[in-house]
């Protein structure tokens, strides 16, 4: 027994190794909840709950798919769209109260998030200041813009047009046509994913389709090489400034769609947002292990999706204590949850990447 023992401990060991350093592993992470919520609260009985997940995450798309061009394509570690989500929803929220059409602050938001992800890159390549500092320095300074162009912290849009209003009725009436009177109370989501799907597929195209392009590719370069861009007589800077300006006016775009989904602009709507964006562009390239940039795109687009449903779920899930009390995720915890799984992931993704090496 004594000669045996060893061998076994050694077995177990090598084989929860071997499940850590797979692929599987890491999905699970994000995938358990949502299987646990399932078999707890029934998928039919909760579809209210699927169904405004997928919208949420839907109007966050955009952020997984900024995050995914500073991060990756330009390797340019960037905080400051915690300042330009809310910057976009401001500016549609004081354009929405003053009757301006809510289609219209959509490019509004889309060029504000711009200028000021520009304005970062500019302070790093042109001051010379670490792109984390200089993305503080903004979105701090976004704080105090934000409050001004809202004039209070908090700006209700319920009495007002959305970009969902003009169709909301009518898909409402089409929905109990097909489905029944108990179907209706999903008509807001379902149309929420059909608008917004829409708006986030056209962005991801023509990214995609931005990316192929001369400018497009010496961007992309600019992150893989810069002395390379440097050497073909370009200036690497001025590709810099377009990435990240391309990055944050995604993100003031999805500001201001979120705005309008959930009926209110706050100022504080961006804290933390950059783990969120983190996580989707992490699960994202977990499952799909993209190796072009239309992959990358949908990946992150998709991981914002699932961070979200997974996110619900654990909300969704209570557990029972011996001593009687119930233990649950409460909404206070999600930032908490959000950033443990982007430790527990990166954790897992190194380990698989040591493990083969």
């Amino acid at each position: 027994m004594s000669e045996t023992t060893p061998q076994s401990g050694q077995k177990l060991t090598s084989g929860i190794a071997k499940i850590l350093q797979s692929r599987l592993a890491v999905i699970l992470v994000v995938i358990l909840p949502i299987i646990l919520a399932l078999f707890a609260i029934g998928g039919s009985s909760s579809l209210g709950i699927w169904l405004s997940a997928i919208a949420t995450g839907l109007s966050l798309a955009l952020v997984g798919v900024g995050v995914y061009i500073t991060f990756r394509i330009l390797d340019f570690p960037d905080l400051t769209i915690d300042g330009t989500y809310p910057l976009g929803a401001a500016v549609a929220a004081i354009m929405m109260t003053k009757g301006i059409s809510p289609w219209l602050t959509l490019p509004v938001a889309f060029v504000a998030g711009g200028v000021f992800g520009s304005i970062t890159a500019v302070i790093a390549t042109k001051f010379k200041i670490h792109s984390l500092l200089a993305s503080i320095i903004v979105a701090t300074g976004l704080l105090s813009i934000n409050l001004r162009i809202m004039g209070r912290s908090n700006i209700p849009l319920l009495n007002n047009d959305t970009i969902f209003s003009p169709y909301a009725d009518g898909f409402k009436e089409f929905i109990i046509a097909r489905f029944g009177d108990d179907a209706a109370r999903y008509a807001n989501n379902l149309l929420t994913i059909l608008i917004v799907g829409v708006i986030v597929i056209v962005c991801k195209l023509l990214f995609d389709w931005f990316t192929q392009t001369e400018i497009g590719m010496a961007m992309r370069a600019t992150g893989d090489n810069g002395k390379m861009i440097k050497a073909l007589g370009r200036n690497p800077d001025h590709f810099l400034i377009l990435g990240v300006a391309i990055s944050n006016a995604m993100v003031g775009l999805s500001g201001a769609i979120m705005a309008q989904f959930q009926g209110f602009a706050d100022v504080n709507m961006g804290l933390g947002l950059i783990i969120a964006g983190l996580a989707a562009v992490i699960v994202g390239e977990t499952i799909i292990r993209p190796v072009r940039i239309p992959l990358a795109t949908l990946s992150a687009i998709l991981g914002m999706i699932i961070y979200r449903v997974a996110i619900a779920a654990a909300l969704s899930l209570k557990l029972t204590l011996p001593s009687g009390e119930t233990l649950r995720v409460e909404a206070t915890d999600v930032k908490l949850a959000t950033a443990l799984l982007v430790l527990i992931t990166l954790w897992l993704t190194n380990f698989r990447k040591r493990g083969k090496g």
